[in-house]
């Protein structure tokens, strides 16, 4: 659905550029992570996509042509979930929704449907200058669901949200996979990434660093060794490492389980945080 091959872009003034030849493809039908620290070039990449941007160098196709030459036809295919809320705030979020969806040419999806579905349908007639950046955050996302688009770019989704509501829109992302839409996630949220992504992309200093299922990703940086807790003689918890190559034929390994008490087995696998540390050579925090 999407390709872009030997993307670059310059801001004017800048002596540096923001993307310095980029190569992905995003295939239809996948829920695409687009991850890395601030100012690696991650959202430059996603206003040319969306159209936002343009005068950069390379090929960027959307659906077989560049963003830019679809014209105005382009947005009543796509949805956009921004990073930041960008809602009127002397409106209440139905009569957002209602005034955003007067903007499409086809059928848009019940108001009242869309706000139930991130817990807002009880705030429905409230303004939204009372609303919480939370609450804001998903008028925000189910906005850019308003038109049923085929193709979703999600900034950030899940930015100012407790657990619980988190929750909901990772699981109306699946859903909405499910459906066959198309996502492309910008996050610095590694748990969510990890939790919707069926292929992520690591960009450093405008370039992909690594690009892989998050699995893959995890399971190539992973210490090839599994831990043991158990209980020693004294009942306290004590804990002892095994190489997992031959741990079938380790005496060692299969004493601790036929005489300790065990309480927990791990493998060592990395998560998606050791991930981004180790490709990105920075911290998320």
């Amino acid at each position: 659905m999407i390709t872009v091959e030997g993307l670059t872009f310059r801001y004017p003034g800048s002596a540096e550029p923001a993307v310095r030849g980029m190569d992905f493809e995003v295939r239809s039908g996948e829920v695409f992570g687009f991850l890395g620290p601030s100012g690696a070039g991650k959202s430059t990449t996603q206003k040319i996509l969306i159209g936002l941007l343009t005068g950069h160098g390379g090929q960027v196709s959307v659906w077989g042509k560049d963003p830019a030459a679809w014209g105005p036809d382009y947005y009543q295919r796509v949805g956009v979930s921004f990073e930041l809320p960008n809602n009127y705030l002397k409106l209440t979020a139905r009569e957002n929704l209602e005034f955003f969806g007067s903007l499409y040419n086809g059928p848009t999806r019940d108001p009242i449907e869309l706000l139930d579905l991130v817990g807002l349908a009880d705030d429905a007639d409230t303004r939204v200058a009372k609303f919480s950046k939370g609450m804001q955050m998903r008028l925000v996302f189910v906005r850019a669901l308003l038109h049923d688009p085929e193709l979703l770019f999600l900034d950030e989704p899940t930015s100012g949200m407790d657990p619980t509501n988190a929750r909901k829109v990772r699981e109306i992302v699946l859903a909405e996979k499910a459906r066959g839409k198309t996502v492309f996630l910008t996050t610095h949220d590694m748990a969510t990434a990890d939790a919707l992504c069926d292929r992520v992309a690591f960009v450093v200093d405008g370039k992909i660093a690594a690009l892989n299922s998050p699995k893959e990703l995890k399971v190539e940086r992973s210490q090839r060794s599994v831990r043991v807790e158990y209980r020693d003689h004294t009942g306290a918890l004590a804990g002892r490492d095994f190489g997992l190559d031959g741990l079938a034929d380790d005496l060692d390994f299969l004493a601790v389980l036929r005489e300790k008490q065990v309480e927990t087995i791990h493998s060592k696998e990395a998560s998606l945080d050791d991930v981004f540390v180790e490709t990105t050579g920075r911290s998320l925090t």
